[in-house]
């Protein structure tokens, strides 16, 4: 709805990223310029934020601290894993929602996130709809994974795509300095989606990456793999590096890490992955005798900001902005997408796709982009992901050390 005068509720939900604050930037500069924005709001914690009525006055936020939210990692205002039970079960929370909304005239409500978050967001729009309450909803995309439908690509990818070839590169050349036999095993996140993992071939790209990679997208058995790292080291004077994402499964879609003990799960059922890189090497070294290292880059590949890559934070607070005039502008119910352009130079533009085809929908790498049997991927992501990662977007240093925003966090009352 067009022409809507109110205040706007920004939130952040998920895992973080190296660059998502880089969104909040975009949202919130642009919404305290939009003279149809009254106020301008974040939620603490994402949508329970909201639902305990706890969020903060971004209007009271000093402008430079607001800028260097673009260099800043993590989700500044805090995350929440919270599933929203559908509305047709149990109402209780979206009449909450609507409850807060009405009491602070929010008209404009933008909620940035992955898979599950476009989820929250779709049914708080559907709802809204519902009920009476005019206010434009619209989702913020963000996930390291690259697994959101319907974008090219996702804001945060591709510095976390960075951060592993990069990393890549180092271990490359560590690993094989002494004359003995070194087998390294990295593992890199990626439940059902290998793009994190398949970022490894940007290291081969140029002559420092891994000798096998293995995507989620293909069945992984585990002698097969013990066989395909023999081969290498039998030509590589035992040297091997494998990178293997956290969500590889068997032929039967059991986890790797569950074969060898149980795990967790998350609000949203999800299986707390991580461990197969050291399971995995503690398996060679038994079949081997040879020295192994199990690495896992964990948290270390979502928010190593001081590798982000300038395309992805420029990209990013974009998308910010794009998701602010796009609601003043009457549009709802949507989410912002990147759309690259044809042409020999790398273009990306915004557009805008219904939240129910974003909401769960996942986007995995191309079967013909997977070869050698599994366990390397082609020229054809290498073409695709490149442009991504291009040009540095550090944080100003202060005493040698960034120097990230800092915010006031003031609550409104």
């Amino acid at each position: 709805m067009k022409n809507l005068v109110g205040a706007c509720m920004f939130a952040q939900s998920g895992g973080p990223t190296s660059v998502i604050n880089a969104s909040a930037a975009g949202v919130f500069i642009e919404a305290l310029g939009q003279e149809n924005i009254t106020a301008v709001y974040g939620a603490a914690h994402g949508i329970r934020g909201v639902l305990n009525e706890e969020f903060y006055d971004i209007g009271k936020e000093d402008m430079a601290e607001l800028e260097l939210l673009k260099y800043t990692p993590s989700s500044a205002l805090g995350s929440v894993r919270y599933k929203l039970k559908d509305a047709s079960v149990d109402d209780t929370d979206y009449k909450r929602i609507v409850e807060v909304f009405k009491k602070y005239n929010i008209r404009y409500f933008f909620y940035n996130g992955g898979n599950d978050s476009m989820d929250t967001c779709n049914k708080i729009s559907k709802y809204m709809a519902k009920s009476g309450w005019d206010c434009n909803v619209i989702g913020v995309p963000k996930t390291i994974d690259n697994d959101l439908y319907g974008t090219d690509h996702c804001p945060g990818y591709a510095s976390a795509a960075k951060y592993i070839a990069t990393t890549v590169m180092e271990v490359n050349l560590d690993a094989k300095v002494y004359d003995t036999p070194m087998i390294c095993v990295i593992e890199a996140m990626g439940r059902n989606a290998g793009w994190l993992t398949a970022a490894a071939a940007l290291a081969g790209h140029k002559g420092l990456g891994a000798d096998l990679i293995y995507l989620p997208e293909v069945a992984f058995d585990i002698d097969t793999f013990v066989e395909d790292v023999k081969k290498v080291c039998a030509k590589n004077n035992g040297k091997c590096i494998a990178v293997v994402s956290e969500g590889i499964r068997d032929k039967d879609g059991k986890l790797i890490v569950e074969l060898v003990g149980s795990v967790g799960r998350d609000s949203f059922g999800h299986a707390q992955l991580g461990g197969v890189a050291a399971t995995l090497a503690n398996l060679l070294k038994e079949k081997t005798g040879y020295k192994t290292r199990g690495i896992e880059l964990s948290l270390m590949q979502r928010c190593g900001a001081h590798l982000a890559s300038k395309v992805d934070v420029e990209e990013t607070f974009g998308a910010g902005r794009a998701a602010v005039k796009a609601a003043v502008n009457g549009e709802t119910d949507k989410m912002v997408c990147y759309e690259r352009q044809e042409g020999s130079e790398y273009k990306c533009e915004y557009k805008l796709l219904p939240l129910e085809l974003a909401a769960n929908t996942e986007k995995t790498v191309p079967q013909e982009w997977i070869i050698n049997n599994g366990t390397y991927v082609s020229d054809e992501f290498v073409k695709y992901a490149l442009p991504l990662i291009q040009g540095d977007c550090k944080a100003p240093l202060e005493d040698g050390l960034p120097r990230f925003a800092k915010l006031k966090k003031v609550l409104v009352k």
